[in-house]
């Protein structure tokens, strides 16, 4: 669906306007999470979960020889025996210049969709539905593996300006190109238009829109939105603010019923700071926080020497999830650690590769958040990467 630029700029007056008009949509309470203080409920109850990133089962979702459904129905019938109940998956990518991403994508080029796809989410959340499981659908990418950003940017100027990721460029000078995104009208102006095309979707198999589906739990900006690298990065925070503001205000006001979401990291994304992180949060229509936990991508962990990096990894991620949930209290939001893990013995990835120490770094973790929530703190649920199958 290709709104006019007239109807999209009505819509965004609307989201940088409107603060307490109707909405467009009938807000159905039911079946829906919702917040109360710090903690998340689900018809009137505190609703608490365990859940995974599942971010490729859009893909499986598919009707053609892309998708695997019988696979798709068995893997869900599976995470839900063993308790998992919230799936962070994929609801946009995008058909990137950069080579070895994602492909096919859901966008493939501005305002035209791959509509194979998009029934494959369509039969996921009617799945999901059944199982009474919840779904977190990121709707863009600070990465290139799934175009993102940076393909927004390069859909919205010349070729010649676009700016290869590593090794042909440093890759910070890539990272900020990308992060221009925020103050690129043009590139804002698609991703809107995808915003309100997805979210007022009907799905084919269950029959509702997607604004009244109770089967997604909340809408998510981006995965791993960041202001950008370095001083760079932090010339032009209030850009980033404001897209976070705006963007979550215009979700709010298509669709009332859902939960919107950044997708941060958390301290890790926002140039490991507070202040930046608790700015970005502040916003009245980001209804609760999330943080991702990745020490062997900082540096911490090194498979190849864990008796000694791993008691000290240990140390750094309980205070890493600690400093989280004193800033959600200081919010005054619930939190949830949307992405964690660890690689396997010695980092490789071969079938029968042990998995001893990431076992025991999954226990503390896990056991953490479930003493948390045992003592109300206002951490929600936890969502390990990934399943594989």
């Amino acid at each position: 669906m290709k709104l006019s630029y007239t109807s999209l700029l009505i819509l965004t007056i609307l989201a940088l306007t409107c603060e307490s008009c109707s909405s467009f949509f009938v807000n159905n309470k039911e079946g829906f999470v919702k917040v109360n203080g710090t903690q998340l409920e689900l018809n009137g109850k505190s609703y608490y979960f365990l859940g995974a990133n599942f971010w490729y089962a859009t893909y499986l979702g598919a009707s053609s020889e892309l998708g695997d459904r019988k696979r798709l129905i068995r893997e869900l019938d599976h995470l839900k025996s063993i308790g998992v109940t919230n799936l962070r998956i994929l609801g946009a990518s995008e058909a990137s210049y950069v080579k070895n991403m994602l492909s096919p994508a859901i966008q493939v080029k501005p305002y035209e969709y791959n509509q194979n796809l998009l029934e494959g989410l369509d039969f996921l959340l009617s799945e999901m539905q059944k199982r009474n499981m919840k779904a977190v659908i990121f709707l863009n990418n600070n990465w290139e593996w799934s175009g993102g950003m940076s393909q927004y940017n390069a859909w919205s100027v010349d070729s010649s300006n676009y700016i290869p990721p590593y090794p042909n460029k440093n890759y910070d000078d890539f990272m900020n190109y990308s992060n221009s995104f925020y103050r690129n009208e043009n590139a804002k102006r698609i991703y809107f238009s995808f915003l309100y095309s997805l979210i007022t979707r009907k799905n084919k198999y269950s029959g509702y829109y997607y604004y009244e589906d109770p089967a997604i739990m909340s809408w998510q900006l981006s995965n791993e939105p960041r202001p950008g690298n370095g001083k760079e990065g932090a010339k032009w925070l209030d850009e980033y603010y404001r897209w976070i503001n705006v963007s979550a205000k215009f979700i709010h006001q298509v669709d009332p019923n859902h939960l919107v979401s950044s997708g941060s990291e958390g301290l890790a994304g926002s140039l490991d700071s507070t202040e930046v992180f608790k700015t970005a949060h502040a916003s009245k229509y980001i209804d609760y926080l999330t943080f991702h936990l990745w020490p062997y991508d900082w540096g911490w962990y090194n498979p190849n020497n864990a008796d000694s990096t791993y008691p000290v990894t240990e140390m750094k991620a309980v205070a890493y999830i600690d400093k989280h949930l004193q800033i959600a209290r200081e919010l005054r939001k619930p939190v949830v650690m949307e992405e964690f893990g660890l690689p396997r013995d010695s980092s490789l990835t071969k079938i029968g590769t042990p998995t001893t120490v990431k076992d025991k770094f999954f226990e503390k973790i896990l056991s953490l958040v479930l003493d948390s929530v045992s003592n109300g703190a206002p951490i929600a649920g936890a969502n390990f990467w990934f399943w594989g199958g």
